[in-house]
């Protein structure tokens, strides 16, 4: 008898799990938790920019109905800052190595020098709008352009894991030597993060041990800095998190109001919350930094690529040597000998920078995007014919083989529905009107990374044969729990709905922080594993059951189908996973799964790839920009939930769309201050400006990376899709412009 063929869960576009509670208001967030005796805490920040905090007045506060008024004066000193390092690599994960109401010491403004609590938010809020401070106020420095002369280069960036020089080659061989140069400097806006949900912390003491909700990108990372932060073991830490409203990076390493919510709850002995505000948003979770970077792109006479000088300038903090890595992608996407790339860093008086979406890439293959569209410009040739030309069909980096790759199909797929020849290119700029209309393409392309420890899941069968399946990571809007379902139940042979999943505690087996595109993969490595473990115990004691169907059977013999085990080749022959738990007297089944990562120097280069393609039309009278079609397609290896996928690429695009044309925050160069710190004024796309995306996926096996060959996709939707956009517009208007956003002073 021939066996039928399930088939997968994975791959398929379920709904997502959470999707009810969500749109019905059911869904808690950090900041809707109710706690019996709940204080609420508000964080009254500097109004300076940089200097000292001389005296703070907080009587009419109190008399306002405060319960309490914490300074540097009375609020207790934290046990230890710990290093600052990826919350995605495990152990505490602050987001700058200072922690604030300490000392009198202003670094930055909006730096919290007070937090007022009250039995109500509107007397917490009413109260800390009466504090009042007296400062000696320095001049900040919060632009590059005013520290340009300060500029100095660290041995190692982004939490000391990168050289902050690097080089392979002779580049200025190169230089001298080629036929065709482009040497171009752009200039980045500085970015901030608003997701819909402003960052929460709530926390509750029980004796010697805390429960934190957090609206955190990773509980395990909140646990362990929490514990570093007061001095206690991270097994007296309990952190949830059952909903969060979008993280993107902001929410991915820990900032001071998380911890300031434990500490005030244990002074007062009742829960304490914290919510910021969206002006504090600005001030209390990083940012991309304003950069300036400066490419150097050669070629020889037939438009191969002899050299690349990739130069990055950035403003970080008084206290971390903080860049976005934007030099990855850009110098191992092609197939580029001679290399050169810096990092400098300019301190300035604003927060550590941190993660945002494409972290680095984003920034870093914009400019090189750019610069290999002027380049074929230059030359006379088509830019997408000059990138396959180049394509690194092996990591210069390392000369190893890609793990997988996928880029020229990527590349051909986006080009086919976007009606860009592969013979006759994209042919000459035309007009609509009044509109010109230009189009452009860029690379994408983002690395793949793997966590620094174990990840684990929990599953456990039930006797009635229904599945549940637990993991310490969180859903911040990715659609995590859908999507594990999937994996567990292809793994174990179960229904979709007949399916559980527990996320959001740790108290659940530890999962690292979902942070540069690591989640899916990991996250579905521990808990396929933990699965397929549990379907071997389930496989064990049927064929050494004399009662089974399948006794005396060996374990490859045996499929699972639809909660039942049967012979492969023969599916009449098998019985129901409740059967065989049934004639134990076992009512459940439990195994914990773990994955290790691989370790060490593996001989592969790994980085997920794709390509994007923007049509716009751009108004030369009024300088106006629209985004009028974009066309995206990516190998990010396995896609686990089709629906999910193509929701995280869409979204990534038009924050490309956004990164483009719209998103600056405008420093305040006498304060200190960000000058737009709201959503009224710093831009964001609206509906109206989101274009027709169409989106493909390009198939690629990686047995490499993790057991189902998730290679990532959060970040590398955004990738590429600003640089397509920009391109585009040098393509209708014959304007290369080279500051960020593009504004329609550029175009005029």
């Amino acid at each position: 008898m021939t066996a039928t063929v399930a088939r997968p869960l994975i791959g398929q576009g379920f709904d997502r799990v959470d999707g009810r509670a969500k749109v019905t208001g059911a869904a808690q967030y950090t900041a809707e938790v109710p706690l019996p005796g709940l204080a609420h805490a508000v964080i009254v920040g500097a109004r300076i920019g940089s200097g000292t905090v001389l005296s703070i007045d907080s009587e009419s506060a109190l008399a306002a109905g405060a319960v309490a008024v914490y300074t540097h004066e009375n609020l207790p000193k934290v046990a230890a800052v710990p290093p600052q390092w990826p919350s995605g690599f495990g152990g505490p994960a602050p987001g700058q190595t200072f922690f604030p109401l300490q000392d009198t010491t202003i670094h930055y403004y909006g730096q919290p020098i007070a937090v007022v609590v009250a039995d109500t938010f509107e007397c917490a809020q009413h109260a800390a709008g009466l504090v009042t401070a007296g400062y000696d106020a320095q001049q900040p420095l919060i632009r590059l352009e005013d520290g340009r002369d300060a500029q100095y280069q660290p041995k190692t960036v982004y939490c000391g894991l990168v050289p902050a020089v690097q080089s392979r080659g002779d580049f200025e061989m190169a230089a001298d030597t080629a036929a065709h140069t482009v040497d171009a400097t752009y200039r980045f806006a500085a970015n901030h993060h608003n997701p819909i949900e402003c960052s929460a912390t709530a926390a509750s003491w029980d004796g010697d041990t805390v429960t934190v909700y957090d609206a955190t990108q990773g509980v395990s990372a909140t646990q362990a800095t929490v514990a570093a932060y007061l001095g206690i073991s991270p097994a007296n830490v309990r952190v949830v998190a059952h909903y969060v409203g979008g993280g993107f990076g902001g929410k991915a390493l820990i900032w001071p109001h998380v911890t300031l919510a434990p500490m005030l709850a244990r002074e007062l002995g009742r829960p304490v919350k914290v919510v910021l505000t969206r002006e504090q948003m600005f001030y209390g979770t990083g940012l991309r930094e304003e950069q300036e970077q400066r490419v150097t792109l050669t070629c020889d006479g037939k438009g191969t690529f002899t050299g690349l000088r990739h130069h990055k300038l950035s403003v970080t903090s008084p206290f971390d040597d903080w860049t976005e890595v934007s030099l990855g992608v850009a110098g191992q996407a092609y197939a580029i000998p001679h290399w050169d790339g810096q990092y400098r860093l300019i301190r300035g008086n604003l927060m550590s920078p941190t993660f945002m979406r494409g972290p680095g890439e984003a920034s870093g293959m914009l400019a090189m995007e750019c610069a290999v569209d002027e380049l074929a410009g230059d030359i006379g040739m088509d830019p997408m014919a000059l990138r396959l030309h180049n394509h690194a069909t092996i990591d210069p980096a390392s000369g190893h083989p890609w793990s997988s790759d996928g880029y020229a199909e990527c590349v051909r797929t986006a080009a086919e529905r976007f009606g860009w020849s592969g013979e006759t290119g994209r042919g000459a700029p035309r007009a609509d009107g009044h509109w010109l209309l230009g189009w452009g393409m860029a690379t994408a392309g983002y690395p793949v990374y793997e966590p620094g420890q174990p990840q684990r899941a929990h599953a456990r069968l039930l006797a009635d044969g229904a599945l549940i399946v637990q993991a310490g990571t969180q859903d911040f809007g990715t659609g995590v729990a859908t999507a594990m379902a999937q994996v567990a139940g292809d793994a174990m042979g179960i229904e979709f709905d007949r399916i559980r999943v527990d996320i959001g505690d740790t108290d659940y087996p530890n999962i690292a922080a979902a942070v540069g595109s690591m989640g899916a993969g990991m996250i579905s490595a521990a808990v396929h594993t933990a699965c397929t473990d549990l379907r071997g115990q389930l496989t064990a004691l049927a064929v050494g059951d004399p009662e089974s169907p399948l006794h005396g059977r060996i374990a490859p013999e045996i499929e699972a189908h639809r909660g039942r085990l049967r012979v492969r080749f023969n599916p009449a022959v098998g019985e129901t996973y409740s059967a065989l738990l049934t004639r134990h007297h076992l009512t459940d089944l439990e195994t914990i799964g773990t994955w290790h990562p691989p370790t060490g120097d593996l001989p592969f280069g790994r980085i997920s790839f794709g390509a994007q393609f923007a049509e716009v039309a751009v108004d030369p009278e009024l300088g106006l920009v629209r985004v009028r079609r974009m066309v995206g397609a990516f190998a990010p290896g396995r896609v686990l939930n089709a629906k999910l996928a193509r929701s995280q690429v869409l979204g990534g695009m038009n924050w490309g769309l956004s990164q483009a044309l719209l998103e600056a925050t405008v420093p305040d160069a006498r304060t200190g201050a960000w000058a737009n710190p709201s959503l009224l004024e710093y831009l964001l796309p609206v509906n109206a400006d989101a274009p027709e995306v169409d989106i493909s996926f390009v198939k690629v096996n990686d047995p490499i990376v993790n057991p189902l060959g998730v290679k990532g996709l959060g970040e590398l939707g955004m990738i590429g899709a600003a640089a397509a956009i920009v391109n585009a517009i040098a393509h209708a208007t014959g304007k290369r412009i080279r500051d960020f956003p593009v504004r329609i002073e550029h175009l005029l």
